[in-house]
């Protein structure tokens, strides 16, 4: 009562106002890297690692307080946070932790606790000891402290300490009031699948003699526990005895392995050396080591091991004129119902060769290439590159718009297209020459192959010349080098165990970075290139037959084009040909179910799939891996594989430090791999193409690819989407991709994107863009049930677009500026129909209060309409008030509409009643007329105390 007393009028609302300065705009979630995706209800399951400090530690730690004047709990805050920061990426923490407090005199020899707040839900305890009278109690006060560190700047040790030791004291300064008061001025995001305004906690036990000791006919000491909940995400306790400094991480089970708790205490333990060694160095604290030698030695040079060997030409063709010599007969390419072999093949490319040489064509150069899919198409890059320039792709199918910019930023000194194309490309002003009708000097031409020595071409020359989207909105050129592509070569034939008898779909546009390691490897390997149909857009019986009938053995595809081949081959259709032996994917992120509809459907018949990632700026891909069979397939997501192509891939943070095991990073890829730069775009080319801090060579590169990822343990990279598809919504990081994964999991869901978009108000929103599966209706209700089992709320989409197709750009990659507004049918709001019944009526006069509604319809769901956790208490306590039932807080989440809850009310007030009544009422009814039945029905309507009518018994 005396702290009730107390505080209240202007000393609660000084208490009150500082904590809301002090969290607002805090984050709501630390987004700690988890093993598991978090469940949508914590179960509270959990686990721990303990360490104990080593003695030189333990001395620096205190030495490093009395300089700083920082107690221990301080330095070990600073250490905790700066440590959580690091994992999560997230430049502000907030930890919570216990306080001592005992004020009074009036509680001195009072032995036990007292607990300062009323929702054990809302957090850990905190122990306040702030005032004289309660020295003497036995026990603790319990109330919980929402500690916010900072982390943004460029702070060092001693700034750091000393902008805790100002954090701590002012929160000590306002522990009186209890948490939930505070988390009530906050009005935090509320989910069951975690807790409020923190998700971390530090504790600090200091008793000495580890808490033993004794009074008159009584004797203390501590008692170990099973660690197996957990209240929070993480929880770090540290006991002090006065000699030794030990410390527990106790986490969620539901979300860590313990072995990652392991490597954390472990990057803790070099986190707070570092403070104590680089203590006075001005050494910023984003900058000290997480990682010891080794793990730091694993992660760079371990992981990106790959010393297989492969021979190696030394231009992107010569393999092929290898070949040709040696097999001229073989079939190289077909074209329909044509083809030619590799002798044909290379005689055409050698006499276009020869004449590009006679219009002056050197090293360097570029010809650019404006072709239909077809065998002209083959001869034209060859003839290119065996003259020393660089082939610029020009996809006829492109708008003419960005096909005259290409045209104009890539300058090329020769132009080569077909009769029917030349109107498109408007006015040349260079060599025009028409593949479908070359002038006879061109068959004039020596067959011979073109001599690089006297080219003097050489494996730094480029190869080609590809454009891809820039966010200025206008395409950037990438210039690969020839040196890059016959490392490609090498590392794609090895990869695919390619022999002669293999025959390859040419899927890809040429415009595409994929058709190089179509085209290249195929032509290497001494095997036949089949050129798909222009028509062929769709993975149906009529793509099935083709490559049936042309034997086709390997096809790199699309990843979304390989998707939308398994939902057939789930269904019993378009199962791919006896003759496929391997399928190559690319270009998008790979989902496990669709892994596991293929090799359920292929049963015992082996068919491998590998994905692989890749940026167009590190010649197609640079990461792979194989699957084989359903058991091969990991349990959680597709990882997009191992660093091959003696590719280096670092996994940096924002300072270019390499991240630790399972911590995200923004992929850097280094080696034989990275492309020269941007044609006419150095700026840019020296912000993406950096030099690579972990190679000694002094040319040696990294491409900064803006791609986040994360190492596993085994080695592998899971793909976590781009920096730019990541958004901040209500507090909440939140990415995209995830959230599309759950649709697309969803039964009656085909293909889902999910964007964040500003509706007429500036209100930013999730939207959902849904191509339901053949004969289904997207039902925006049903998959927000179905997806809020396992998504947070706020991850749920706002609105949902069910659309025909998915728009996608020529090169088959999303376009999401083509993604339509959603209109009102879109919405999460539900047409109003009016509620119904008694129980329906009174609830709805509960939400209309609560949400400051003028109406409330039956299907209307709560937390759409704005509620939230703490309104969600409220709704409770008035339903016990009004409807005398004790309504469960989890019953509110499960049944959010006003319908819904009604009947969770209706069916707890039934449960009152025993079944000795129910019988007795049953006996009742029996000897009632018609007329008294209806009578007592109608009294009865709405199930509530003032309306049932039990009859009474003698």
């Amino acid at each position: 009562m005396w702290q009730r007393d107390w505080l209240q009028g202007e000393a609660l609302q000084r208490q009150l106002d500082f904590w809301h300065a002090h969290l607002d705009g805090a984050p709501a979630l630390l987004e700690l890297p988890t093993d598991r995706a978090r469940p949508a209800v914590q179960s509270y399951a959990g686990g721990q690692v303990a360490l104990t400090l080593p003695a030189p530690l333990v001395e620096g730690l205190r030495d490093l307080g009395k300089r700083h004047g920082t107690t221990l709990f301080m330095t070990m805050l600073a250490g905790w946070s700066l440590l959580l920061s690091r994992l999560s990426g997230q430049d502000e923490v907030v930890i919570g932790t216990p306080v001592a407090n005992r004020q009074r005199s009036e509680v001195e020899g009072m032995i036990g606790f007292f607990v300062n707040q009323d929702e054990v839900v809302i957090g850990t305890p905190v122990a306040n000891r702030q005032r004289s009278e309660v020295e003497g109690m036995i026990g603790f006060f319990v109330n919980t402290l929402a500690l916010r560190v900072r982390l943004d700047g460029a702070l060092d040790v001693a700034q750091l300490l000393a902008q805790v030791k100002a954090s701590t004291l002012d929160a000590y300064a306002h522990q009186d009031v209890p948490f939930e008061q505070v988390v009530e001025v906050l009005k935090p995001q509320r989910s069951l699948g975690h807790s409020p305004v923190f998700q971390a906690m530090l504790a600090l036990n200091n008793t000495p003699d580890g808490g033993e000791f004794s009074l008159p006919g009584l004797s203390l000491q501590s008692v170990g526990r099973k660690h197996e909940t957990t209240q929070v995400d993480l929880s770090l306790a540290v006991v002090d005895n006065g000699l030794a400094i030990s410390f527990a991480i106790e986490y969620a089970s539901d979300l860590f392995e313990q072995a990652t708790i392991q490597r954390w205490a472990e990057h803790l333990l070099i986190v707070l050396q570092a403070m104590v060694e680089k203590d006075g160095a001005g050494r910023l604290v984003q900058r000290l080591p997480l990682l010891s030698p080794a793990s730091h030695a694993q992660i760079v040079h371990g992981f990106n091991r790959d010393d297989a060997p492969y021979a190696l030409h030394g231009l992107a063709h010569q393999g092929f004129e290898q070949l040709a010599a040696a097999q001229p007969d073989a079939e190289a390419v077909v074209d329909g119902e044509r083809s030619l072999t590799y002798g044909e093949l290379n005689r055409r490319a050698n006499q276009l060769a020869h004449y590009l040489l006679g219009l002056g064509v050197k090293p360097d150069d570029r010809v650019a290439i404006c072709v239909e899919r077809s065998a002209e198409m083959i001869v034209a890059i060859l003839a290119v590159l065996k003259a020393g320039a660089a082939y610029v792709p020009l996809d006829p199918n492109n708008p003419a718009q960005r096909l005259a910019f290409i045209f104009a930023d890539s300058a090329p000194k020769v132009l080569l297209t077909q009769v029917s194309l030349q109107p498109h490309m408007g006015s040349i002003p260079v060599p025009v020459l028409l593949l479908d009708s070359l002038p006879h000097a061109v068959g004039a031409q020596p067959s011979t192959d073109p001599d690089p020595g006297v080219l003097g071409l050489t494996g730094t020359h480029t190869a080609y010349l590809l454009y891809t989207s820039g966010s200025t909105g206008q395409p950037k050129g990438v210039m690969v080098e020839h040196a890059q592509v016959v490392n490609l070569i090498g590392s794609h034939m090895q990869m695919c165990a390619f022999s002669a008898a293999d025959r390859y779909l040419q899927f890809a546009s040429f415009g595409f970075d994929s058709s190089v390691v179509e085209i290249f490897p195929a032509l290497s390997s001494g095997g036949a290139l089949v050129l798909r149909p222009a028509s062929m857009v769709a993975p149906d019986g009529a793509f099935v037959a083709f490559l049936e009938k042309h034997g086709v053995t390997e096809v790199n595809l699309p990843t979304s084009f390989w998707h939308q081949w398994t939902q057939e081959v789930a269904e019993g259709r378009c199962l791919p040909p006896a003759s496929l032996r391997l399928v190559v994917i690319g270009g998008e992120k790979a989902e496990r179910r669709h892994m596991a509809s293929w090799f359920a459907a292929l049963g015992e018949r082996r068919c491998p799939c590998i994905n692989t990632y890749g940026p167009t700026e590190a010649t197609v891909y640079v990461t792979a891996v194989a699957y084989d069979s359903l058991q091969s397939l990991p349990d959680g997501e597709i990882p997009i594989g191992r660093p091959v192509g003696r590719a280096r891939l670092h996994l940096l943070d924002p300072l270019g430090q390499v991240v630790p095991l399972g911590v995200s990073g923004e992929i850097h890829i280094a080696g034989p791999v990275v492309a020269r730069g941007y044609l006419g775009r150095e700026e840019l080319s020296r912000e993406r193409f950096l030099a690579d801090p972990f190679d000694d060579a002094a040319a040696a590169r990294m491409y900064k690819t803006g791609d986040v990822g994360r190492w596993l343990p085994d080695g592998n990279i899971e793909f976590l989407g781009r920096n730019d598809f990541q958004v901040k919504l209500r507090g909440y990081r939140i990415e995209l991709g995830e959230i599309e994964a759950r649709l697309a999991a969803c039964q009656a869901v085909r293909e889902a994107v999910v964007i964040a978009r500003e509706d007429r108000q500036g209100h930013k929103q999730l939207v959902a863009y849904i191509v339901p599966q053949p004969g289904q209706v997207v039902d925006p209700a049903a998959l927000r049930a179905e997806i809020g089992n396992s998504l947070a709320e706020y991850m749920v989409p706002s609105a949902m677009v069910s659309l025909d197709a998915i728009p996608r750009t020529n090169h088959g990659k999303l376009d999401r500026d083509a993604l339509p507004e959603p209109d009102h049918a879109a919405l999460s709001t539900t047409p109003y129909e009016a509620p119904q019944g008694e129980i329906e009526t009174v609830l709805a006069s509960i939400w209309q209060r609560l949400l400051g509604m003028e109406q409330v319809g039956r299907n209307d769901h709560f937390f759409e309409l704005g509620g939230h956790s703490l309104l969600a208490t409220q709704l409770v306590a008035r339903v016990r008030a009004e409807c005398a039932v004790d309504l469960p807080l989890m019953t509110v989440f499960q049944t959010p509409t006003l319908a819904a809850l009604a009947a969770a009310v209706a069916s707890l007030q039934i449960a009152r009643y025993n079944e000795d009544d129910i019988a007795r009422v049953a006996g009742e009814m029996e000897g009632m007329s018609e007329a008294e039945l209806q009578a007592w029905l109608e009294r009865s309507q709405g199930l509530d105390d003032s309306s049932i009518d039990l009859p009474q018994t003698n």
